[in-house]
């Protein structure tokens, strides 16, 4: 069976289960290992035959984790059969949900040399009662600048999994 490995760069968690429900879906193909960037230096990558990294966005931007990675990987990355998905609250938004009308996914691409044979953009989640005081009220501000859910009370998830699973469809 061929091997697979997704690595994650998550603030909150719903990166890794985005990953998860990746591997899953890929599972009658692939032997699937998930594992956090912060944690893959001792993985070797070049036993791998499909390599999958999904990133979150938090306040505008990817964690640095992630082009630090690619950069000390780059060429590995695309020497291989590989995938990049992008996991942000602005996806939620029709207009905004695909690799070309991402803006979060359009810097991406020209930031990084490396070029994933597929890409992949999904609408992340607004967890408000787990966020800590100053990111609750930071993100509700932003939601409320970009008509988002405001209610501090509740979690709102904008991931279409029929998207997620058509994803890894592209990936068999």
């Amino acid at each position: 069976m061929k091997k697979l490995l997704i690595l994650f760069s998550s603030t909150d968690g719903h990166t890794k289960i985005i990953a998860e429900t990746i591997a899953q879906h890929l599972s009658e193909n692939y032997c699937a290992d998930i594992v956090r960037i912060a944690d893959s230096q001792t993985f070797p990558l070049d036993h791998y035959d499909l390599i999958i990294i999904g990133a979150s966005i938090r306040y505008g931007k990817f964690k640095p984790e992630l082009y630090s990675f690619i950069d000390q990987h780059m060429s590995l990355l695309n020497s291989k059969k590989s995938a990049f998905f992008g996991v942000n609250a602005v996806a939620r938004k029709s207009a905004k949900n695909t690799p070309e009308t991402n803006p979060y996914m359009q810097k991406f691409l020209k930031k990084t040399s490396w070029m994933p044979q597929t890409q992949g953009v999904f609408g992340g989640k607004i967890d408000y009662p787990k966020y800590q005081f100053i990111d609750k009220y930071m993100i509700r501000f932003i939601m409320w600048i970009t008509n988002g859910p405001t209610d501090i009370s509740q979690s709102f998830e904008f991931t279409n999994w029929n998207d997620v699973e058509a994803f890894a469809r592209k990936l068999y």
